[in-house]
Protein backbone atom coordinates (compact mmCIF):
# COMPACT_ATOMS: atom_id res chain seq x y z
CA UNK A 1 0.00 0.00 0.00
CA UNK A 2 1.17 3.39 -1.11
CA UNK A 3 1.69 5.70 1.41
CA UNK A 4 1.32 9.57 0.99
CA UNK A 5 4.19 10.25 3.52
CA UNK A 6 6.43 7.40 1.27
CA UNK A 7 10.11 8.86 0.50
CA UNK A 8 10.28 7.03 -2.89
CA UNK A 9 8.80 8.24 -5.97
CA UNK A 10 4.98 7.05 -6.97
CA UNK A 11 4.57 5.61 -10.24
CA UNK A 12 3.96 8.33 -12.90
CA UNK A 13 4.86 11.35 -10.56
CA UNK A 14 8.65 12.19 -12.44
CA UNK A 15 6.86 14.37 -14.58
CA UNK A 16 5.44 16.41 -11.76
CA UNK A 17 8.63 16.71 -9.91
CA UNK A 18 10.27 18.17 -13.26
CA UNK A 19 8.55 20.75 -13.86
CA UNK A 20 8.16 21.43 -9.90
CA UNK A 21 11.99 20.86 -9.68
CA UNK A 22 13.90 24.53 -9.21
CA UNK A 23 16.38 24.64 -12.27
CA UNK A 24 18.84 27.21 -10.98
CA UNK A 25 21.09 28.14 -7.51
CA UNK A 26 18.62 31.36 -6.89
CA UNK A 27 15.75 29.09 -7.16
CA UNK A 28 17.41 26.38 -4.77
CA UNK A 29 16.06 26.25 -0.86
CA UNK A 30 18.20 24.53 1.46
CA UNK A 31 21.31 22.71 1.62
CA UNK A 32 22.68 25.84 2.21
CA UNK A 33 26.46 25.14 3.14
CA UNK A 34 26.84 22.23 -0.19
CA UNK A 35 24.81 24.81 -2.41
CA UNK A 36 27.90 27.18 -1.23
CA UNK A 37 31.15 24.73 -1.06
CA UNK A 38 29.81 23.26 -5.24
CA UNK A 39 29.57 27.28 -6.00
CA UNK A 40 33.03 27.78 -5.44
CA UNK A 41 34.20 24.52 -6.83
CA UNK A 42 32.10 24.85 -9.87
CA UNK A 43 33.82 28.70 -10.98
CA UNK A 44 37.08 26.76 -10.17
CA UNK A 45 36.48 24.19 -12.52
CA UNK A 46 35.31 26.78 -15.26
CA UNK A 47 38.21 28.92 -14.58
CA UNK A 48 40.73 26.10 -15.66
CA UNK A 49 38.50 24.88 -18.31
CA UNK A 50 38.57 21.46 -16.20
CA UNK A 51 35.97 18.58 -15.94
CA UNK A 52 34.44 19.07 -12.15
CA UNK A 53 35.70 16.49 -9.79
CA UNK A 54 33.41 13.71 -9.11
CA UNK A 55 30.60 14.21 -6.59
CA UNK A 56 28.95 11.63 -4.21
CA UNK A 57 25.58 12.92 -2.71
CA UNK A 58 24.33 10.75 0.06
CA UNK A 59 21.62 10.95 2.88
CA UNK A 60 17.79 9.70 2.97
CA UNK A 61 15.63 10.15 0.34
CA UNK A 62 13.72 12.91 -1.36
CA UNK A 63 16.58 15.44 -0.52
CA UNK A 64 17.17 16.64 -3.78
CA UNK A 65 20.31 14.79 -4.88
CA UNK A 66 18.58 14.46 -8.83
CA UNK A 67 18.06 18.22 -8.73
CA UNK A 68 21.62 19.12 -7.50
CA UNK A 69 22.84 16.76 -10.46
CA UNK A 70 20.88 18.81 -12.96
CA UNK A 71 21.77 22.16 -11.41
CA UNK A 72 25.41 21.47 -11.23
CA UNK A 73 25.11 20.30 -15.10
CA UNK A 74 23.14 23.19 -16.29
CA UNK A 75 25.78 25.73 -14.07
CA UNK A 76 28.77 23.56 -15.93
CA UNK A 77 27.18 24.06 -19.28
CA UNK A 78 27.45 20.25 -19.75
CA UNK A 79 25.34 17.74 -21.05
CA UNK A 80 23.74 15.17 -18.23
CA UNK A 81 22.95 11.48 -18.66
CA UNK A 82 20.94 10.12 -15.69
CA UNK A 83 20.78 6.17 -14.93
CA UNK A 84 20.25 4.28 -11.81
CA UNK A 85 22.93 1.58 -10.67
CA UNK A 86 20.31 -1.46 -10.91
CA UNK A 87 19.65 -0.55 -14.63
CA UNK A 88 23.53 -1.21 -15.44
CA UNK A 89 23.46 -4.97 -15.66
CA UNK A 90 26.48 -5.82 -17.89
CA UNK A 91 29.84 -4.30 -18.45
CA UNK A 92 28.05 -3.56 -22.28
CA UNK A 93 25.71 -1.12 -20.69
CA UNK A 94 28.41 0.84 -18.63
CA UNK A 95 30.46 0.52 -21.53
CA UNK A 96 27.80 1.87 -24.15
CA UNK A 97 26.78 5.14 -21.62
CA UNK A 98 30.75 6.19 -21.35
CA UNK A 99 31.11 5.68 -25.20
CA UNK A 100 28.26 8.14 -25.34
CA UNK A 101 29.74 11.10 -22.89
CA UNK A 102 31.04 14.00 -24.31
CA UNK A 103 33.83 16.10 -22.68
CA UNK A 104 33.14 17.59 -19.49
CA UNK A 105 29.39 15.97 -19.58
CA UNK A 106 27.90 15.03 -16.20
CA UNK A 107 27.09 11.05 -15.88
CA UNK A 108 24.55 10.87 -13.24
CA UNK A 109 23.97 7.49 -11.12
CA UNK A 110 21.02 6.85 -8.91
CA UNK A 111 21.33 4.14 -6.40
CA UNK A 112 24.92 3.77 -6.57
CA UNK A 113 25.70 1.41 -3.54
CA UNK A 114 23.24 -1.28 -5.97
CA UNK A 115 26.30 -1.18 -8.40
CA UNK A 116 27.54 -4.96 -9.16
CA UNK A 117 31.51 -5.18 -8.15
CA UNK A 118 31.86 -6.29 -11.54
CA UNK A 119 30.82 -3.08 -13.11
CA UNK A 120 32.61 -1.05 -10.30
CA UNK A 121 35.80 -2.38 -11.39
CA UNK A 122 35.21 -1.63 -14.57
CA UNK A 123 34.23 1.98 -13.21
CA UNK A 124 37.40 2.49 -11.59
CA UNK A 125 39.88 3.29 -14.65
CA UNK A 126 36.95 5.10 -16.01
CA UNK A 127 37.05 7.72 -13.27
CA UNK A 128 40.48 7.65 -12.48
CA UNK A 129 42.08 7.86 -15.91
CA UNK A 130 39.14 8.64 -18.14
CA UNK A 131 39.72 5.24 -19.95
CA UNK A 132 37.81 2.14 -20.53
CA UNK A 133 38.68 -1.35 -20.06
CA UNK A 134 36.83 -3.71 -21.66
CA UNK A 135 37.06 -7.08 -22.55
CA UNK A 136 35.84 -8.87 -25.99
CA UNK A 137 35.03 -11.76 -26.51
CA UNK A 138 35.63 -15.23 -24.35
CA UNK A 139 37.99 -18.07 -23.78
CA UNK A 140 41.19 -17.80 -25.98
CA UNK A 141 40.02 -15.46 -28.24
CA UNK A 142 39.30 -13.22 -25.68
CA UNK A 143 40.75 -10.01 -26.23
CA UNK A 144 41.78 -6.81 -24.11
CA UNK A 145 40.39 -3.29 -25.58
CA UNK A 146 41.42 -0.01 -23.66
CA UNK A 147 39.00 2.94 -24.81
CA UNK A 148 39.83 6.79 -24.33
CA UNK A 149 37.18 8.56 -22.38
CA UNK A 150 36.63 12.16 -22.45
CA UNK A 151 36.93 14.04 -19.53
CA UNK A 152 33.57 13.53 -17.20
CA UNK A 153 32.28 14.01 -13.87
CA UNK A 154 30.13 11.24 -12.18
CA UNK A 155 27.67 12.28 -9.64
CA UNK A 156 26.51 9.30 -7.49
CA UNK A 157 23.52 9.26 -4.92
CA UNK A 158 22.71 7.18 -2.43
CA UNK A 159 20.57 6.51 0.13
CA UNK A 160 22.99 3.76 2.09
CA UNK A 161 26.47 5.01 2.37
CA UNK A 162 27.60 2.44 4.46
CA UNK A 163 26.66 -0.08 1.82
CA UNK A 164 29.36 1.83 -0.85
CA UNK A 165 32.64 -0.15 -1.32
CA UNK A 166 35.86 1.83 0.32
CA UNK A 167 37.31 1.61 -3.60
CA UNK A 168 34.76 3.22 -5.11
CA UNK A 169 34.25 5.71 -2.11
CA UNK A 170 37.29 6.80 -2.52
CA UNK A 171 37.25 7.36 -5.76
CA UNK A 172 34.88 10.48 -5.29
CA UNK A 173 36.77 13.66 -4.78
CA UNK A 174 33.53 15.42 -3.15
CA UNK A 175 31.32 14.01 -0.75
CA UNK A 176 28.34 15.82 0.61
CA UNK A 177 25.99 14.37 3.22
CA UNK A 178 21.97 16.18 2.58
CA UNK A 179 20.44 16.90 5.41
CA UNK A 180 16.57 17.23 6.46
CA UNK A 181 14.72 20.34 5.07
CA UNK A 182 13.62 23.09 8.56
CA UNK A 183 9.91 23.68 7.99
CA UNK A 184 10.73 27.57 6.80
CA UNK A 185 12.54 25.86 3.63
CA UNK A 186 9.87 23.46 2.98
CA UNK A 187 7.58 26.23 3.00
CA UNK A 188 9.41 28.91 0.47
CA UNK A 189 9.78 25.27 -1.39
CA UNK A 190 5.82 24.96 -1.50
CA UNK A 191 5.37 28.74 -2.19
CA UNK A 192 7.56 28.71 -5.32
CA UNK A 193 5.39 25.17 -6.27
CA UNK A 194 2.16 26.65 -5.78
CA UNK A 195 3.09 29.67 -7.99
CA UNK A 196 4.43 26.65 -10.76
CA UNK A 197 0.95 24.90 -10.31
CA UNK A 198 -0.81 28.24 -10.78
CA UNK A 199 -2.36 28.15 -7.32
CA UNK A 200 -1.83 30.97 -4.57
CA UNK A 201 -1.47 29.79 -0.86
CA UNK A 202 -1.23 31.29 2.28
CA UNK A 203 1.96 31.94 4.41
CA UNK A 204 0.24 30.19 7.27
CA UNK A 205 -1.13 27.02 5.30
CA UNK A 206 2.53 26.51 3.65
CA UNK A 207 3.55 26.70 6.68
CA UNK A 208 1.08 23.54 8.15
CA UNK A 209 2.30 21.93 5.02
CA UNK A 210 5.93 22.13 5.86
CA UNK A 211 5.82 20.60 8.81
CA UNK A 212 4.13 17.77 7.80
CA UNK A 213 6.20 16.84 5.62
CA UNK A 214 9.15 15.40 7.30
CA UNK A 215 12.10 17.78 6.72
CA UNK A 216 11.65 16.22 2.62
CA UNK A 217 11.18 18.48 -0.33
CA UNK A 218 9.88 15.33 -2.20
CA UNK A 219 7.04 15.08 0.56
CA UNK A 220 6.25 18.20 1.19
CA UNK A 221 5.66 18.87 -3.42
CA UNK A 222 3.20 15.17 -2.90
CA UNK A 223 1.42 16.78 0.04
CA UNK A 224 0.84 19.99 -1.88
CA UNK A 225 -0.50 18.78 -4.94
CA UNK A 226 -3.36 16.39 -2.69
CA UNK A 227 -4.25 19.82 -0.77
CA UNK A 228 -4.31 21.54 -4.23
CA UNK A 229 -7.05 19.49 -4.77
CA UNK A 230 -9.31 20.06 -2.09
CA UNK A 231 -8.40 23.52 -2.42
CA UNK A 232 -9.96 23.34 -5.94
CA UNK A 233 -13.43 21.39 -4.76
CA UNK A 234 -13.96 24.06 -2.40
CA UNK A 235 -13.33 26.71 -4.98
CA UNK A 236 -10.59 28.44 -3.42
CA UNK A 237 -8.06 30.38 -5.56
CA UNK A 238 -5.93 30.51 -2.89
CA UNK A 239 -4.89 27.58 -0.22
CA UNK A 240 -6.37 28.52 3.38
CA UNK A 241 -5.05 27.33 6.63
CA UNK A 242 -8.62 25.91 7.11
CA UNK A 243 -8.32 24.39 3.96
CA UNK A 244 -4.98 22.80 4.16
CA UNK A 245 -5.84 21.57 7.47
CA UNK A 246 -8.63 19.51 6.82
CA UNK A 247 -6.99 18.20 3.57
CA UNK A 248 -3.27 16.74 6.07
CA UNK A 249 -5.98 15.39 8.31
CA UNK A 250 -7.60 13.84 5.62
CA UNK A 251 -4.74 12.23 4.37
CA UNK A 252 -4.00 10.56 7.31
CA UNK A 253 -1.02 12.68 8.27
CA UNK A 254 -0.72 14.05 11.83
CA UNK A 255 0.91 17.37 13.27
CA UNK A 256 4.27 16.48 12.91
CA UNK A 257 4.07 14.44 9.63
CA UNK A 258 3.23 11.03 11.25
CA UNK A 259 1.12 8.34 9.33
CA UNK A 260 -0.37 5.26 10.47
CA UNK A 261 2.91 3.39 9.68
CA UNK A 262 4.95 6.17 11.84
CA UNK A 263 2.54 5.58 14.70
CA UNK A 264 2.38 1.66 14.63
CA UNK A 265 6.15 1.50 14.70
CA UNK A 266 6.75 4.15 18.06
CA UNK A 267 3.81 1.69 19.52
CA UNK A 268 5.61 -1.82 18.89
CA UNK A 269 8.62 -0.14 20.37
CA UNK A 270 6.93 1.71 23.45
CA UNK A 271 5.12 -1.61 23.80
CA UNK A 272 8.23 -3.28 24.97
CA UNK A 273 8.69 -0.83 27.80
CA UNK A 274 12.24 -0.16 27.51
CA UNK A 275 13.91 -3.63 25.77
CA UNK A 276 15.52 -3.40 22.54
CA UNK A 277 14.07 -4.87 19.89
CA UNK A 278 15.93 -6.35 16.59
CA UNK A 279 14.82 -5.52 13.00
CA UNK A 280 13.05 -8.68 12.23
CA UNK A 281 11.31 -8.81 14.74
CA UNK A 282 9.83 -4.94 14.05
CA UNK A 283 9.33 -6.18 10.48
CA UNK A 284 7.38 -9.39 11.44
CA UNK A 285 5.16 -7.43 13.94
CA UNK A 286 4.61 -4.32 11.14
CA UNK A 287 3.95 -7.17 7.76
CA UNK A 288 6.99 -5.14 6.04
CA UNK A 289 10.10 -6.00 4.85
CA UNK A 290 13.75 -4.64 6.79
CA UNK A 291 14.87 -2.31 3.82
CA UNK A 292 11.38 -0.55 4.01
CA UNK A 293 12.01 0.00 7.96
CA UNK A 294 15.55 0.69 7.76
CA UNK A 295 15.64 3.27 4.56
CA UNK A 296 11.95 4.83 4.91
CA UNK A 297 10.11 4.33 8.09
CA UNK A 298 13.42 5.41 10.58
CA UNK A 299 15.56 7.79 9.48
CA UNK A 300 13.33 10.77 9.98
CA UNK A 301 11.99 8.86 13.24
CA UNK A 302 16.16 8.59 14.22
CA UNK A 303 17.03 11.85 13.15
CA UNK A 304 14.32 14.02 14.79
CA UNK A 305 14.96 11.81 18.24
CA UNK A 306 11.89 9.12 18.61
CA UNK A 307 14.13 6.14 18.23
CA UNK A 308 17.65 5.27 18.91
CA UNK A 309 19.55 2.35 17.28
CA UNK A 310 21.31 0.66 20.18
CA UNK A 311 23.95 -2.69 19.30
CA UNK A 312 20.83 -4.76 20.94
CA UNK A 313 18.34 -3.27 18.40
CA UNK A 314 15.90 -0.26 18.22
CA UNK A 315 14.53 1.56 21.61
CA UNK A 316 11.70 4.58 22.14
CA UNK A 317 13.37 7.24 23.42
CA UNK A 318 11.24 9.52 25.95
CA UNK A 319 10.02 11.96 23.26
CA UNK A 320 8.27 9.36 21.44
CA UNK A 321 6.30 8.32 24.96
CA UNK A 322 5.91 12.06 25.20
CA UNK A 323 4.07 12.45 21.99
CA UNK A 324 1.77 9.48 23.38
CA UNK A 325 1.39 11.58 26.58
CA UNK A 326 3.05 8.07 28.50
CA UNK A 327 5.73 8.08 30.86
CA UNK A 328 8.85 6.44 30.03
CA UNK A 329 9.85 3.40 31.79
CA UNK A 330 13.45 3.32 34.09
CA UNK A 331 16.06 2.27 31.92
CA UNK A 332 18.93 0.03 33.15
CA UNK A 333 22.12 1.25 32.69
CA UNK A 334 20.97 4.59 31.83
CA UNK A 335 20.09 4.66 28.48
CA UNK A 336 17.40 7.48 28.89
CA UNK A 337 20.25 9.63 31.06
Amino acid sequence: MERIVEFERFEGESNYERTLRPSSWDEYVGQEKIKKNLQVFIQASLKRAEALDHILFFGPPGLGKTTLANIIASEMGANIKTTAAPMIEKSGDLAALLTNIEEGDILFIDEIHRMSPAIEEILYPAMEDYRLDIIIGSGPAAQAVKIDLPRFTLVGATTRAGMLSNPLRERFGMHFRMEFYTPEELAKIIEQAADKLGIGIDKDAALEIARRSRGTPRIALRLLRRVRDFAEVAEEACISLETARYGLDQLGVNHIGFDEQDLKLLELLISARGRPMGLSTIAAALSEDEGTIEEVLEPYLIANGYIERTARGRIATPKSYELFRLTPPAMEGGLFG
